[in-house]
Parts: C-alpha cells; structure tokens; sequence
C-alpha cells in the first residue's frame, strides 16, 4: 500500500485504497512521497488484534492473522480524504465501523463509504 500526495487526479492517497487478502497475508505500506503515515481507524479491525501505526516516512510490513477489514488514516491527511482499507478474509462490515465513519471528516467520510461498498464484491 504506497503512500502518496498523487496518484493520477487523486491527491493524498493510499495506493491502492482497498485491498483484499486472506488471513496470514502480509501488506507492506511503502512510503513513495513523505509526510505520511498509516494508523488505524477506530471501529475497524479484528477483536484483540493490535492497532496498526505505521510512522511517518517509513516501510513497515504489517501481517493480518485475523479476519475483518482494517481502516487506515494519514493523520495529517485524513481531512483531504487520505483513508484506506484491507479485507481479511469473507467478513460482513462491522457496525462499529459504519459508526466511527460518521466521526471523520466529510472526505474521509465519502471515500470510506465507497470503498466499503467494494466489501460484497470479489
């Protein structure tokens, strides 16, 4: 999942923005602009698994041994609508994320809520 401030017309993104894998997959956040980071997003993820903080500038591999969809957020960018998300595994989105959507800002907000609607598809 690189990092950047564009990718084609989009400004501050993950690259991609929405991933799907199985359980003991490995995703590796590249940092290709600086400036960024990746944290979690509060409401996502698996029960007891480790919130994800991947720091600024820096290539991290991060290993998702349960299943759920991760949301990840640029601190600094999360305003401008820098959000991603990884599935793990056949899940349902959970309703605690759908409520933790509604405490980010409205770019953040949109852009979740679209990648989300990629959950059901294969």
């Amino acid at each position: 999942m690189e990092m950047r401030n564009q990718s084609g017309s989009e400004r501050f993104v993950y690259e991609p923005d929405f991933i799907r894998i199985s359980p003991g997959d490995t995703v590796v956040f590249v940092p290709i602009d600086k400036g960024h980071n990746a944290v979690s997003i509060d409401g996502f993820g698996a029960d007891g698994d480790q919130p994800i903080n991947v720091g600024f500038n820096k290539e991290v591999s991060v290993t998702f041994d349960k299943p759920g969809i991760y949301g990840v957020k640029c601190t600094p960018h999360v305003g401008l609508g820098m959000v991603g998300i990884i599935v793990v595994g056949e899940v349902e989105v959970p309703e605690a994320a759908r409520a933790s959507i509604a405490k980010l800002p409205p770019k953040a907000r949109q852009r979740l809520e679209l990648l989300l609607g990629q959950v059901g598809r294969s």
